[in-house]
């Protein structure tokens, strides 16, 4: 319970995150632009009307060292200053500009400084933004030196108020608040709907795993995205499938385990109450009994080997040693061994061995393997029938056959018989002391050996197993 509260707390912290980083670099991104549009429109319209009162100021310069006569200068002056956005102010004392005397509307200022009045004296333009001295409000002006002689005989004052250079701004200022409005409320709802498709899915893994902690792994996140998050929330339903697999398992195993321990302990403690109670009679039925009990504390011990054995080979950590080692070699000393078994049952081993086959692996282990399939051989063939052993050599790989003349599997039951505990015969397997546990067993060892296990049977046609192992690279 202390994950889930931990998760819930990392969910909202994370939707509080995205939506405030969202909002923040919307509303950023919109100051910023809007910053950026003021910026360049006023360094790009403005810096265009420099030019524009420039450009006009050498043409009446150029008109000026051309015109007849004073008269005709004038006339074009006042021409600029009527069809222009510019008002031209021409002078030919330029200590008139820095008085400001003759011009109404510059009346109680100069109209250049001091020091633009020696850039003008040596030749040089002046171009000024400065606040209109009378209405408050900026000007653009820009003062052209006329030279005679290399002295300086007058001035042309160009100026525009720069509340006509914004004006045509003015009139889209509504329309690009509006927009601005309009276009953060779109980044804000995007946001709000993102967050909450981002957020949904961990959501829903938080309500799961709250389910999962309780032991129910039946819930899956309904993936409707294939981004990241898809990703994660498609795994997670994997995990819970695994889980809720591993799940089904271990109830199996425990129900498997109970299931094998409780035949046995119920023999044992009906026939050590018969023996306690004078129940069993004479020696012989206590000689009986107690046989009973040891056979069936004998199955108890491998039962329990067989489990410890397979949790090792389960466990991915478990070593394994790799060294090469002469197979058919191998199969010969396990089938010495089950020469007594064979003729007290009447059953021929027919063999046919590859001696030259190495593979790499562990000669304990592959031991267990071939005597593990050969018990199950035994235990399923009928006397005087023959059990077929055969090695031989695949391409890169050594393949072990053991084809015994038992009743066969149905198709149907082949995939399940390399399942713990299941049995074919459960009645006869039992009988004859096996745990269920043998070809599972054989299963993990060759898959620890990166090998492969297959059975091949039917009904009436016996079984027959395969081990397929990698051969010896020197």
């Amino acid at each position: 319970m202390g994950s889930g509260v931990q998760i819930r707390g990392i969910n909202y912290g994370l939707k509080q995150k995205i939506w405030t980083t969202i909002s923040i670099v919307a509303v950023i991104t919109i100051i910023f632009g809007t910053g950026l549009t003021y910026y360049l429109y006023e360094k790009f319209y403005v810096e265009k009307q420099k030019e524009i009162l420039i450009m006009q100021g050498e043409e009446l310069k150029k008109f000026y060292h051309q015109a007849a006569n004073k008269t005709e200068f004038n006339k074009r002056v006042k021409w600029t200053d009527e069809s222009s956005d510019a008002k031209v102010i021409f002078t030919e004392d330029p200590m008139l500009l820095s008085a400001g005397i003759p011009y109404e509307e510059f009346a109680d200022n100069s109209l250049i400084t001091f020091d633009e009045r020696q850039k003008l004296l040596a030749g040089k333009k002046v171009i000024f933004i400065r606040e209109h001295p009378r209405f408050h409000q900026d000007i653009l002006a820009v003062t052209i030196p006329l030279l005679k002689n290399g002295q300086l005989a007058g001035a042309l004052f160009l100026y525009m108020p720069l509340a006509d250079v914004y004006e045509p701004f003015k009139s889209i200022r509504p329309v690009l608040i509006l927009s601005l409005i309009v276009l953060l409320t779109i980044v804000l709802w995007l946001g709000h709907k993102m967050t909450n498709r981002l957020i949904k899915p961990l959501k829903e893994m938080e309500a799961i795993s709250k389910k999962m902690s309780q032991g129910d792994f039946s819930q899956r996140i309904e993936v409707q995205q294939s981004d990241e998050v898809g990703n994660l929330a498609a795994s997670f339903n994997t995990l819970a499938s695994s889980l809720e697999a591993v799940d089904q398992k271990r109830r199996e195993f425990l129900q498997n385990v109970s299931h094998e321990l409780r035949t046995p302990l119920s023999y044992m403690k009906g026939y050590t109450e018969a023996i306690l109670d004078g129940v069993a009679g004479d020696t012989a039925a206590v000689e009986k009994y107690v046989t009973i009990i040891h056979n069936e504390t004998d199955r108890m011990q491998r039962l329990v080997h067989d489990l410890l054995d397979l949790a090792q080979l389960e466990d991915d950590s478990y070593p394994m040693r790799n060294e090469p080692l002469p197979f058919a070699q191998l199969i010969t000393d396990v089938v010495d061994r089950f020469e007594l078994t064979a003729s007290q049952k009447g059953i021929q081993l027919i063999q046919n061995l590859d001696d030259e086959i190495i593979v790499n692996g562990d000669s304990d282990r592959l031991e267990q393997v071939v005597s593990n399939l050969l018990a199950n051989a035994f235990r399923y063939t009928p006397p005087g029938k023959p059990i077929q052993i055969t090695l031989m050599k695949e391409r890169m790989t050594a393949v072990l056959r053991i084809q015994d003349s038992g009743p066969g599997i149905s198709k149907e039951e082949l995939p399940k018989v390399i399942e713990r505990f299941y049995r074919v015969d459960h009645a006869r397997t039992r009988k004859e002391g096996g745990t269920g546990l043998g070809l599972a067993i054989v299963y993990q060892i060759v898959k620890k050996h990166h090998g492969e296990f297959l059975i091949d049977s039917d009904i009436g046609c016996g079984t027959t197993v395969m081990v397929k192992l990698p051969l010896f690279v020197g």
